[in-house]
């Protein structure tokens, strides 16, 4: 396609492509929420090749609009297609990212905080003009819900097994029995996870988020998390305690309007040989080095949600999702921390030990 004088072709078909491939991921978004919530990737997963007549009979659905769902997905590469038979699966990958609630990279809940996303913009347009920030509780909907969820798997799959044991000497402490408080834990998946697996220890989850810890608590209820696991409301800057072994604080450090005063109430909360695991996204300290699928996906939910929450709270620093290791350093080291290192991380998360 020719665009012009002064555009070079090769830039502007490449860059439309790209654009026509983000506009059919954002038309989707709506058809993945439908896929979960009709049970139709469950169907698919438990059935194996089937035509749009039986997945519709299977599920209960009106066949002429799975038909159309099926063979958006097809075009999508979410399910497979076959001619021959005119049927439709889902092949091990793609039940891995859209049926499997325990794949370490289901992907499912992800549209979910997306159309959460969508449904705010109006209100994060009015701060772009007005300042301030907009707060974790005037959201459309339940966004936090879907961040929960978001965020499940990947601590599932890596808390107990890879992040807790990558920390100096912490496994060995909740073995024999240490007190933890889970600062930030939004539904608590984190702390009952955690509470499961090490039933020596006592832990707390906290969270300013008075309608977070109410789900938390129903969470833990329906799961039957153990008796060593209980959840209350407080900010990270006045949690109470001071004996923790161990403060963990998952992927909320960079979303608080006073994350160096977080620090130094850590700092005090902790025993003298106590440790604080911070989880954070994964990013580089240059943006240039960020400029890549997982840093792309960050700078938007950042736009759209840390910075806007840390904004409409004291201070207001708003260090923003891709912050990066040596500006995190900053913050713990300020918070009176005398160690701190980078203990594990996967492509999507930072592992962060620190301790006094």
């Amino acid at each position: 396609m020719d665009g012009g004088p002064g555009i070079q072709s090769d830039k502007l078909n490449a860059l439309l492509g790209q654009m026509l491939n983000d506009l059919g991921g954002a038309y989707s978004i709506g058809l993945v929420r439908m896929g979960t919530a009709l049970g139709l990737y469950k169907a698919m997963r438990a059935s194996g090749p089937m035509t749009s007549a039986a997945l519709a009979a299977k599920t209960r659905l009106e066949e002429r609009y799975v038909r159309e769902w099926l063979a958006h997905h097809a075009a999508s590469n979410y399910v497979a297609y076959d001619p021959a038979t005119q049927s439709f699966a889902l092949r091990p990958e793609q039940a891995a990212l859209l049926a499997d609630e325990d794949s370490p990279v289901y992907l499912a809940d992800a549209f979910e905080a997306a159309a959460s996303y969508v449904e705010d913009h109006p209100r994060i347009q009015a701060a772009f003009r007005q300042g301030g920030g907009v707060g974790w509780n005037k959201r459309t909907g339940c966004m936090f819900c879907a961040i929960a969820r978001f965020f499940r798997p990947g601590y599932q799959a890596n808390i107990v097994d890879h992040w807790l044991p990558a920390l100096d000497g912490v496994v060995e402490k909740l073995k024999r029995g240490a007190r933890v408080a889970d600062v930030g834990c939004g539904h608590g998946y984190s702390t009952v996870m955690m509470a499961k697996a090490f039933p020596n220890s006592e832990f707390i989850g906290f969270d300013f988020h008075a309608a977070s810890i109410e789900d938390a608590r129903k969470h833990a209820a329906a799961h039957s998390a153990p008796a060593n696991v209980r959840f209350e409301v407080s900010p990270a800057k006045r949690y109470p305690g001071t004996d923790y072994d161990l403060v963990t604080f998952f992927d909320c450090l960079h979303d608080m309007g006073d994350p160096a005063g977080a620090a130094r109430h850590v700092h005090q909360s902790l025993r003298a040989d106590g440790t604080w695991m911070i989880v954070e996204p994964f990013a580089h300290d240059a943006l240039e080095d960020n400029m890549n699928p997982v840093g792309r996906l960050y700078y938007a939910a950042s736009t759209l949600v840390c910075v806007p929450t840390s904004l409409d709270q004291e201070v207001g620093v708003a260090l923003g999702a891709q912050a990066g290791e040596k500006r995190l350093c900053e913050v713990v080291l300020s918070g009176g921390f005398r160690r701190f290192r980078r203990a594990a991380e996967t492509p999507f998360n930072m592992i962060l030990e620190a301790r006094p």
